[in-house]
């Protein structure tokens, strides 16, 4: 019965003429005529989104989906990393809701093993974000590395409708990677220093002055809430799959 329904709608498709068609998938011949059988076949080939499994679909049936804060990060393409997130009204900062997206935050940031996350990462489209920087990830970093790139550890900070003051405007391009660009990096222009203000997770006037490293997971982070990644400012002749030299073993 599905395969007759499948053929019927194909039919019905092929009997409504190029318009019709052209709407559905725009491929045509050279003579002006759509070719619904290449438009079908090819259609999925070039979108690069790939679909759900039929035992996915029927799991989904059965189990509810994952709803925000997810405890996974978003990964591109996601439209929430492309949109412009939402001030969080200061008096529901407290709420039970707000602290279990912070809360989440922070364990997902850590869980992944990234520097900073913004909410839109976990879904959710509000002005917040959280940054770390620990002592152990220093230490771990070559003494080259810390001084080429002015790396410095700093505590947990949760920032709440955050503002972004350049405090140097001189630009220096290093690689960045993103948990939302799973696998790949590219060297990025930021400011050599900036102030980022805000409130944080008790409701209280918070601001850092950051330079170096730091103020670059700053402005990383920032730019996540207004929809921006950093491919949208990278060099993209530096552009890597950090995964590269292990295909060609």
């Amino acid at each position: 019965m599905l395969l007759r329904s499948l053929s019927s709608t194909l039919r019905s498709y092929l009997r409504k003429g190029t318009s019709g068609l052209t709407a559905f998938c725009p491929l045509q011949t050279s003579k002006g005529k759509s070719c619904l059988l290449i438009s079908v076949c090819d259609y999925s080939s070039y979108s690069e989104v790939k679909q759900r499994t039929y035992w996915q679909y029927l799991k989904r049936k059965i189990i509810a989906p994952p709803a925000p804060p997810y405890f996974h990060v978003c990964q591109v393409g996601d439209p929430v990393l492309r949109g412009i997130a939402k001030p969080v009204n200061p008096s529901e900062i407290t709420s039970p809701d707000m602290q279990k997206l912070v809360k989440t935050l922070i364990k997902v940031m850590r869980k992944v093993d990234c520097v900073g996350l913004s909410a839109p990462q976990v879904g959710v489209p509000l002005q917040v974000l959280v940054l770390e920087f620990t002592e152990q990830k220093y230490n771990e970093s070559s003494l080259h590395l810390r001084e080429i790139r002015q790396l410095a550890h700093f505590p947990l900070k949760v920032f709440v409708n955050p503002s972004l003051r350049v405090l140097d405007s001189r630009s220096f391009s290093f690689p960045e990677g993103c948990a939302s660009l799973s696998g790949f990096s590219a060297c990025v222009p930021r400011y050599q220093a900036v102030e980022i203000s805000g409130l944080n997770e008790k409701g209280e006037p918070v601001s850092w002055q950051a330079s170096g490293w730091p103020a670059r997971i700053i402005q990383h982070e920032v730019d996540h809430l207004n929809g921006v990644l950093y491919i949208d400012k990278m060099d993209s002749r530096t552009f890597v799959n950090s995964c590269w030299m292990e295909s060609n073993e």
